[in-house]
């Protein structure tokens, strides 16, 4: 039994059953009642930190009302909207467990999701209707609850949903008192990130995940709340959510500026308008941003930086975005699992620019070797030479659980002795700065979104006319990368467009994952143990959409 020097019962105590994020959040609704929390420029309408506190309690009594309880899922598939925020901190207020996924998922994946966490209350937005229609009608699971979220308050709930605005109408304003203690363990959020095979995976975070994430932000921006942030991209990713979204600047008492999509020049018109402190991307987002700020300038004068997360910048375009939208360029690399685990500060630009950075404050980043049959140890290093290539492990207690629900054999896989092997590849230099070089698993980045080729190509292969298919990314000014397609025809008289047609019909492949392009060939490079050479089908890509050989459908 451990002793200690002095009596910590009350540290204890108040440690394990206070320091949760919804009490970080409802300070701010008492220090700051009537400062601006959410602002929504398409409705024109900003919600105070007391107004956004009602609204969440208006849910939270809903909710309370349909039988959600302690550790229940309520999960959502909103575009970002005040809704999406009052879907975020309802469910912790009456300790059930808040789930956003991708708006973007197929019918069949959005089903599978519905089905690994059984969500008592499913809400999602009139813009993805027709994909939760479908995705309730093949799910095993049938939730208690479905509501439909309608900003325009121009459509009509389908048979047996109801819709938001009814859903929480007459509903009290007031904190729920729902008797249930928290602890700084309690799952508080479920995200979804794609396994190997392209299977969603449920990334459990908890109340020091939630605090610790909006800390580091805090930290690194740094945020404080006179910010106005605005996270330009779809707030159901990890870097949506928590890189300078909702969790951390209703964290700090900031306020957010719900952007629904993007649009380059609205972005920048917005921040003009707004006096917006943060802007917060992914790279091509910036690139967009640059191109509309040369031909269309607005006033950037109270930016206080870009921030930007997914793949790494290029020496020239951080010299570009540095001087045409804000000398502060930041960039972040890291995961669902752990958020961002690196950071290359404005000081680190443009010279280090390519590179992923070095370990945020509070984390450690490592390259250990690589061996054919086993996973190095954390302390088996690669040379910090800026030249052997190793596999990116990275430990951040603070920002993650080291764990997947429903899924221990992930679990095993991915998390050791304290550290997330992420199935990157990269070297690292004397000063341990990182630069990744490729992906264990092939994954495509495109538009921010991870795309993994295998489950691309299990629904190619099943397409009658095709014998086999391995599928890379190709780079793309727009993207960053396209979904390209190499496939061996079954059936001579096999068409690009059927192909595409296919695909786009097909239950489980959503519409960002289906191949841009295709190149029919004879033969696939295999390796003496029958595994697909997919780096080489991905220089053979690079130099095929060169010289113009690659077919769009």
């Amino acid at each position: 039994m451990e002793s200690f020097t002095y009596d910590v019962s009350m540290f204890k105590e108040t440690f394990e059953h206070e320091f949760t994020y919804l009490n970080g959040f409802l300070r701010n609704v008492h220090r700051f009642a009537h400062r601006p929390a959410v602002t929504c420029p398409l409705r024109n309408r900003t919600w105070t930190y007391a107004e956004l506190n009602g609204e969440a309690n208006r849910l939270a009594h809903a909710l309370l009302e349909d039988g959600v309880g302690q550790q229940d899922i309520v999960m959502y598939q909103l575009l970002n909207s005040a809704e999406f925020v009052f879907s975020f901190l309802a469910p912790q207020k009456i300790r059930a467990i808040n789930s956003p996924i991708n708006f973007r998922l197929s019918p069949g994946e959005t089903a599978y999701t519905l089905d690994d966490s059984k969500p008592v209350v499913f809400i999602y937005d009139a813009e993805v209707k027709e994909t939760a229609v479908q995705a309730l009608a093949m799910a095993n699971h049938k939730p208690k609850r479905v509501v439909m979220v309608d900003i325009a308050g121009e459509q009509e709930a389908p048979q047996g949903h109801i819709l938001y605005s009814e859903y929480v109408r007459n509903r009290s304003n007031a904190n729920p008192d729902v008797g249930r203690p928290a602890h700084i363990y309690d799952e508080t959020t479920r995200l979804y990130t794609s396994g190997t095979t392209g299977r969603p995976k449920g990334v459990p975070l908890n109340n020091i995940n939630e605090i610790l994430s909006a800390h580091d932000v805090a930290m690194h921006f740094p945020l404080n709340p006179k910010d106005k942030t605005m996270n330009m991209s779809p707030w159901f990713h990890r870097g949506g959510l928590y890189s300078g979204g909702p969790n951390p600047t209703l964290y700090v008492g900031g306020e957010v500026v719900v952007l629904r999509h993007f649009n380059p020049r609205t972005c920048l018109e917005l921040a003009e308008k707004y006096d917006l402190t943060f802007l917060i991307g992914a790279p091509p987002m910036l690139k967009m941003l640059y191109e509309t700020q040369k031909k269309h300038p607005a006033d950037l004068s109270k930016l206080k930086g870009i921030v930007t997360m997914g793949a790494p910048l290029s020496r020239d375009d951080c010299i570009k975005f540095q001087e045409t939208l804000t000398p502060n360029i930041f960039n972040g690399y890291g995961t669902t699992e752990a958020f961002w685990n690196t950071f290359l500060r404005p000081y680190d630009l443009p010279e280090m620019a390519g590179s992923a950075g070095r370990a945020c404050t509070d984390d450690e980043v490592a390259v250990v070797k690589v061996y054919p049959d086993r996973r190095a140890e954390p302390d088996d290093l690669a040379a910090k030479d800026g030249t052997e290539v190793g596999e990116v492990i990275v430990k951040a207690p603070g920002k993650t659980t080291y764990s997947y629900v429903n899924n221990p054999a992930e679990s095993e896989r991915v998390f050791y002795k304290g550290w997330i092997y992420i199935g990157d590849m990269g070297t690292w230099d004397e000063n341990e700065f990182v630069t990744i070089v490729g992906r264990k698993n092939n994954m495509i980045i495109s538009s921010g979104e991870n795309i993994h080729p295998v489950q691309v190509e299990e629904v190619l292969n099943q397409h009658p006319k095709v014998k086999e298919s391995v599928v890379v990314g190709v780079p793309d000014e727009l993207r960053g990368e396209a979904v390209t397609a190499y496939v061996i025809k079954a059936d001579p008289s096999l068409t690009a467009k059927e192909l595409h047609k296919f695909c786009s019909e097909h239950p489980m492949l959503a519409e960002y994952k289906r191949p841009r392009y295709y190149r029919f060939i004879d033969e696939l490079p295999y390796t003496a143990t029958g595994k697909k050479k997919n780096f080489e089908v991905k220089a053979m890509a690079a130099e095929d959409q060169k010289q113009g050989l690659l077919e769009r459908p």
